[in-house]
């Protein structure tokens, strides 16, 4: 990877150790999630539209990853959507790594940490854990938030262009970060996740996400090239 890369790797993980630590020192994600408990339950979880985008779980992203594995293919067969071949792999790759393999796989099927709603302060049973104490594999899913790791995917398209396209990057960047704190909104009033779970889920995907582009996408040079030569066509 490009020594750029690496950089805004580093400051991603600087960003989440230090929001890791104030919410720590703070308490936050007990406090946070104290505001959504009423009455013995997460009644502001079960209404509209809390509960419409929690089953609407991972469709947006899985439909972005289907375009990009019909466009990996399609650029095989017509020259104009060549740059999709390795567009459309990262976009599946991003969904299935990231959300896929890191977040879901590696640490919320076994990392242990119970959920809000499973702790004794909110009328559970277990132990309030911090996000870097494991629990019992397999008796907590909180950590980190799935739903909100592939609603933080919809800005994938962000590493696509921010090279050559910027303000559609932007836009990008923009929608996928507002529908993935959306989505975080909803499972933490559900008492699914706390705060640093959804701080989590975007840094593993973001990370996830710098790593596949630094190897799948054109770098800058390569992206000068193309345009000298004619032949970089995006859509």
């Amino acid at each position: 990877m490009q020594a750029n890369t690496w950089r805004e790797a580093l400051l991603v993980l600087v960003f989440l150790t230090v929001a890791t630590a104030i919410i720590a020192a703070t308490g936050a994600d007990l406090v946070v999630s104290s505001h959504f408990y009423q009455s013995g339950g997460w009644p502001v979880g079960e209404r509209f539209p809390w509960k419409l985008l929690y089953r609407l779980d991972r469709y947006p992203a899985l439909a972005i990853a289907l375009f990009g594995l019909c466009a990996a293919c399609y650029g095989n067969s017509k020259s104009s959507w060549r740059p999709w071949r390795r567009q459309g792999i990262f976009l599946v790759l991003l969904l299935a790594l990231g959300p896929g393999v890191l977040v879901n796989a590696v640490f919320k099927d076994h990392w242990g940490r119970p959920r809000p709603r499973e702790i004794v302060q909110f009328g559970g049973s277990k132990q309030f854990l911090h996000p870097w104490q494991p629990g019992i594999d397999g008796q907590g899913r909180s950590f980190p938030c799935g739903h909100g790791s592939a609603a933080f995917y919809l800005a994938a398209p962000f590493f696509i262009y921010r090279r050559t396209k910027p303000a559609l990057a932007g836009r990008w960047l923009a929608g996928g970060l507002v529908f993935g704190l959306l989505m975080s909104y909803a499972r933490i009033a559900q008492g699914g996740h706390f705060l640093s779970d959804i701080i989590w889920a975007w840094g593993m995907v973001y990370l996830t996400a710098l790593a596949l582009s630094a190897l799948l996408l054109p770098r800058r040079a390569d992206v000068v090239y193309l345009r000298n030569h004619g032949e970089l066509q995006e859509i």
